[in-house]
């Protein structure tokens, strides 16, 4: 059985890929949807050497099917935001450990230790459903933060943009992580010259606001606020493991963590770095759920690892759907 110290202890792409393998002949074996959906692809444990040659669910497969590895009691579901009328992803978590382990270790890969932060959450369009993994992610942050400061704020700009100031003048370090519509509503109300906040967005309009390309946000929020750069997580309720950007819109993963990209016209094929296509997510914290998925994202990875995502997929877009009536 794997355990969270297998993921996040990690230290090398050979590490990395030996274990990959391990994970997929595993997930082939104990999850009946992926294993049907590999076998529709001719791709069995004999017929994969590579991580190329690793099949990926599309992501939609979480909106119709329980995607599951583990026949261990769910301890909980994250799901989705989505439009009305819309079907919800529901990632079924058998095991929070991993979740936890995940994003505690990636959290402070880039930004080191949570305790020395303040972290206030602006995420209001996630604290007004259940069932959010940003939300359950973020109170870990604030719980496990040393500042009685920390918090989230709902529709209280007002206190949020009086304490943020007082406490970045007060020299604290603050993690302010918001959805990117409040984030906007924020410096609407009130103009900031901060010098020791990280500002991060997590992304999406959530219907509020016209979408934004990102260079046009960015510029928006790091003049409202006062800061030169704008950090962002990728996150997605289909993974428990995150990617960070520190700036200019350029992601990293944390060792358990890859980006593949695809061909948009062939999805089983790969394409060179510093090209656009289908942005295929190997997250091994997903032990019991699918570790090798292919989300909708459109982006591009650099020879250095890092990568870009640069918009999504139209419904009509999305190739080998036909797949999905398994």
């Amino acid at each position: 059985m794997f355990k969270p110290e297998d993921i996040i202890q990690i230290q090398s792409p050979k590490e990395f890929h030996k274990l990959c393998m391990k994970v997929f002949r595993f997930q082939y074996e104990n999850n009946r949807v992926y294993k049907q959906f590999c076998d529709l692809l001719n791709k069995t444990p004999t017929q994969v050497n590579t991580l190329e040659d690793i099949p990926f669910l599309p992501i939609e497969f979480f909106k119709i099917k329980s995607v599951l590895s583990s026949s261990d009691v769910v301890q909980t579901t994250f799901t989705s935001s989505g439009t009305t009328n819309s079907i919800t992803s529901r990632h079924h978590v058998t095991d929070l450990l991993f979740y936890e382990a995940s994003f505690r270790k990636g959290f402070s890969h880039f930004y080191g230790n949570i305790e020395d932060y303040v972290v206030l959450a602006l995420l209001p369009s996630y604290l007004e459903r259940e069932g959010s993994s940003l939300i359950y992610m973020v109170d870990d942050f604030i719980k496990s933060s040393t500042h009685r400061e920390s918090g989230f704020y709902l529709h209280n700009y007002k206190e949020l943009a009086q304490n943020l100031t007082r406490l970045d003048q007060e020299g604290k370090n603050i993690l302010l992580i918001g959805v990117t519509y409040a984030l906007l509503d924020l410096i609407e109300l009130q103009s900031f010259d901060l010098k020791n906040t990280i500002v991060m967005e997590t992304g999406g309009m959530k219907g509020k606001r016209k979408e934004m390309i990102r260079e046009e946000l960015h510029q928006i929020l790091c003049n409202g606020f006062g800061v030169s750069k704008i950090h962002s997580e990728y996150g997605m309720t289909e993974l428990l493991s995150q990617g960070y950007s520190l700036g200019d819109g350029i992601f990293e993963c944390p060792p358990w963590m890859d980006i593949l990209i695809r061909d948009t016209e062939d999805s089983l094929s790969y394409i060179q770095n510093g090209k656009t296509g289908g942005v295929n997510v190997i997250d091994l914290a997903n032990i019991n759920s699918c570790s090798f998925i292919a989300t909708q994202d459109l982006g591009k990875k650099y020879d250095n690892y890092s990568f870009e995502i640069l918009g999504r997929f139209d419904n009509s877009d999305i190739r080998g759907c036909n797949l999905m009536v398994i």
